[in-house]
């Protein structure tokens, strides 16, 4: 028999919205009755957000970020030992973009190490003309960006040069921000360019990360957070701890706590795109198909940055695969 609770939340595939209350009493359930809630989720994402998005990235600039984030194997005030460069160049750029779109990848994503750009400088500029130069030689493909914080005058430059996508994630709940990510920023530095960017119309794909040590209610609240800034795709990480940084020994979350998240997104979201991202591979292994079925339209294939991905021929089998469900 159907959990009352659950069989209440069908009420989102008439159209209606979900309560906090009636999410607050979804948070608590266990065994079974997971796996009906990503039934319901599943049911929720084919009726309202059957396209699929996948994406990649390309880390073109790495290391020496000066914010102090708990995760990040970027950041200087942590240990990791990765590789450290400076800008890449507008050919390299264009020659990735070009390799993404022969795997047939429509998504291509820009993204920097950094705090982000608050004024139009030199680097700036740089990034701009690439992505000119990408959206010349790619024409089919889209490109994205994932370099930081922006200003207003920065918002509206990349909305200009027709940026499909912005990331910029929120990482967990805005009451967690400092305590779990970085004390260096905070929230409002993220939510306030979302905001830049939603008023000159471009995209913005934000999201956060399962396992920084966050409770399940702030997760939720995160999910609240990223419908009220109406944000376009949603992508969750699955905590990948790196060496050198202050997660490094971090518990992974279970399996079936993930697969609830993935599902309380969705009904919380019916409409956008929930973006499977960081973990897929190598934190989730076995289980990354049953979290596809937990509500996501959408994975990144390829790298993340300083962890290694899934071959883009890989995925695509998969994804023909998931779409029997």
């Amino acid at each position: 028999m159907i959990n009352k609770y659950i069989q209440e939340a069908y009420k989102i595939l008439d159209g209606k919205q979900l309560e906090r209350e009636l999410v607050e009493q979804l948070m608590d359930l266990k065994g079974e009755d997971i796996l009906d809630l990503m039934s319901l989720a599943n049911k929720i994402k084919k009726k309202f957000a059957v396209e699929s998005h996948v994406c990649t990235i390309m880390n073109v600039k790495s290391g020496m970020c000066k914010e102090d984030c708990k995760f990040c194997s970027q950041s200087m005030h942590n240990n990791s030992d990765i590789e450290r460069y400076a800008l890449s160049s507008t050919s390299d750029m264009v020659a990735q973009a070009k390799e993404a779109n022969k795997a047939d990848i429509a998504s291509f994503g820009l993204v920097t190490s950094g705090t982000g750009y608050k004024r139009v400088n030199p680097e700036f500029k740089k990034i701009v003309s690439s992505i000119e130069k990408i959206k010349e030689e790619v024409p089919h493909g889209k490109v994205c960006a994932a370099i930081g914080l922006l200003s207003d005058e920065t918002a509206k430059v990349l909305s200009e040069v027709g940026i499909a996508n912005y990331n910029i994630n929120l990482q967990t709940s805005v009451d967690a921000y400092g305590d779990l990510v970085s004390t260096t920023h905070s929230s409002a530095d993220r939510i306030e360019t979302i905001k830049h960017l939603k008023k000159y119309g471009s995209k913005v794909c934000s999201g956060g990360i399962i396992g920084l040590g966050e409770t399940m209610k702030q997760r939720v609240d995160m999910a609240f957070t990223l419908k009220e800034l109406d944000v376009d795709v949603i992508p969750l990480n699955v905590l990948v701890p790196m060496q050198g940084t202050p997660l490094e020994n971090q518990e992974p979350t279970p399996v079936s706590e993930i697969a609830k998240t993935f599902a309380l997104f969705r009904l919380i979201n019916p409409t956008k795109v929930i973006k499977f991202a960081a973990g897929r591979e190598t934190v989730m292994k076995d289980y990354q198909g049953l979290l596809m079925t937990a509500g996501a339209n959408g994975y990144l294939t390829g790298g993340y940055l300083t962890t290694r991905g899934r071959d883009a021929q890989d995925d695509a089998k998969f994804e023909k695969e998931l779409a029997m469900f």
